[in-house]
Order: structure tokens, then C-alpha cells, then sequence
């Protein structure tokens, strides 16, 4: 093996480590992300019903729901990460490396999926019966 060569697979290798700190931080930060939504939607939750008075249902699809998927989905990510990691580690050690597009295109679609899943709770907010929400008359909110 030739010094050029060596200095070749090192930089390789180094280019393998900073694409998986890059997926760690996608994860990291899917899971932060989703962890502040879902606890996000437990205080609108329970400041709605402290405003109201009254007990909301439960939709299957809220954001507390969402919350976990992106957290479930940032874990995913991070065992995927360290199995691509892997798998490139040893193909540079090889000399024969593939790239794979598919692996981006399937993370990517996941994003967008939920991404897209994320607007009708911003915009279709459930609002009550569209009043504004004011204190119950026994508070002493000023």
C-alpha cells in the first residue's frame, strides 16, 4: 500500500465518521423535536381544560401522536446510521464502495411524511366551538 493510498482511506474514513455524526444529529434532533411536541401538547391540553372547565376526547391523531412518532422514528434513524456506518466502514476497507440512494430517498420520504402529518395540527387546530377561550368566572386570572 502507498503512502498516497493510505492517506486516501484515511480521509475516506474520516468522510464515513462526519456523515454519521450528521445522521446522529438528524436523529438527535427528531427526538427533540418530537419529545417537545408531545409534552407542547399536554400543556395545551391541560391549560384548555383548566380554561374550560371541561374534558376534552381524545383523537387517535394529535400531536402527542406525532411527538412519539418523530421520537420512535429519530431512534430509527440512529440504528440505521450506525448499520450504514458499518457497512461503508468495511466497503472503503474493501475498496469497494456503493453508494446507496435508496437509503436517502426512504429517510427522506419518512421526513416528508412526517412533515406533511404535522400541518393539520397547526392549521386545523381543534378551537372549541370557535369562541375565544376566557377564564372560568371563579379564577383569578388579571
Amino acid at each position: 500500500m502507498t503512502k498516497g493510498s493510505k492517506v486516501d482511506r484515511q480521509r475516506e474514513h474520516q468522510a464515513n465518521e462526519r456523515t454519521f455524526l450528521a445522521w446522529l444529529r438528524t436523529s438527535l434532533a427528531l427526538i427533540g423535536f418530537g419529545f417537545a411536541i408531545a409534552r407542547f401538547s399536554l400543556f395545551l391540553h391541560q391549560l384548555q381544560v383548566t380554561m374550560t372547565q371541561q374534558t376534552l376526547t381524545a383523537s387517535s391523531f394529535n400531536s402527542e401522536t406525532l411527538g412519539v412518532s418523530l421520537v420512535i422514528t429519530g431512534i430509527g434513524i440512529i440504528a440505521l446510521a450506525v448499520w450504514r456506518y458499518n457497512q461503508v466502514f468495511w466497503q472503503i476497507e474493501r475498496g469497494d464502495y456503493q453508494p446507496n440512494r435508496l437509503l436517502v430517498w426512504l429517510l427522506a420520504g419518512v421526513v416528508i411524511l412526517l412533515g406533511t402529518l404535522s400541518l393539520p395540527l397547526l392549521l386545523l387546530r381543534d378551537r372549541g366551538n370557535g369562541a375565544p377561550i376566557s377564564p372560568p368566572k371563579n379564577s383569578h386570572f388579571y
